[in-house]
């Protein structure tokens, strides 16, 4: 499960672009109960969304005409221009490159070779999330794609990842760690093929509840679509899928007594 004693590879951050962050903030706090607070006057409308004053994942607005939202999943490394260079030497594509946010770290865009995009991030004054697998807060992320095999080696020359593979109905999971420490207990997401129906490889973030039904209840009164009900997963827990009001996958997780 996730932690915030980051190391290398560790997601660390997760923020949310949307074509309209007032109508995406009142979504997430009627889901989530998070607050949305402004990074400054500066920011560029960029921000934080809190629980008890702790961030637990971050918005900001997207400019492009016809703009989906989307989440972002930044994993930790201790050289971004380093891994910059590696994962363009991969085969993956750089969105944005290396750039610094001030004093608080640097950080780059980058799309795996399956088409995954995500970031990363090099701690300056930040280190990341404040709070991680708490209801509310991030705890695992999830990568569909083509081939999970050729994903997660393209990862592991990033980040020294390691995985394991388990079957589960209709799929082999892969549970993914990083390099360092118990490799179950660094353990921090999962990889798996895309299924019918899937547009396209995506990172899903996963967000801890206390309530997964009711999260669904409260999802679609609040604007947002279930993509996949409320369902019990043996010695993981209850798990649903839901796409904002503006498109934005995400998923939810009561986690079973086994995951603790």
């Amino acid at each position: 499960m996730l932690g915030t004693r980051y190391t290398h590879g560790s997601p660390c951050w997760l923020d949310l672009g949307s074509p309209d962050t007032g109508v995406s903030a009142a979504f997430y706090s009627a889901v989530l109960g998070w607050e949305f607070r402004s990074a400054g006057p500066g920011a560029g409308g960029y921000g934080f969304f809190q629980q008890d004053g702790a961030t637990v994942a971050a918005l900001g607005p997207l400019t492009e005409e016809g703009a989906r939202g989307a989440w972002t999943v930044y994993f930790q490394t201790p050289d971004a221009d380093t891994t910059q260079m590696v994962a363009a030497a991969e085969g993956g594509t750089v969105r944005m490159p290396v750039m610094d946010v001030m004093d608080a770290g640097r950080t780059a865009a980058l799309t795996d070779p399956g088409g995954a995009e995500f970031a990363i991030w090099q701690p300056g004054s930040v280190r990341g999330l404040d709070r991680t697998s708490a209801p509310g807060a991030l705890v695992w992320v999830e990568l569909h794609t083509a081939d999970p095999e050729a994903a997660l080696g393209f990862y592991r020359s990033l980040f020294e990842w390691r995985w394991s593979a388990m079957e589960a109905p209709g799929m082999t999971y892969r549970v993914v760690s990083t390099a360092e420490g118990d490799q179950e207990d660094a353990s921090f997401g999962g990889a798996a093929e895309l299924q019918e129906g899937a547009d396209r490889a995506r990172w899903v973030p996963y967000l801890e509840v206390t309530d997964a039904d009711a999260t669904a209840d409260a999802v679609t009164a609040a604007g947002g679509t279930v993509l996949l009900p409320p369902a019990d997963i043996p010695d993981v827990g209850r798990l649903a899928w839901f796409a904002d009001p503006f498109g934005a996958p995400f998923a939810v997780l009561k986690p079973s007594p086994a995951m603790s």
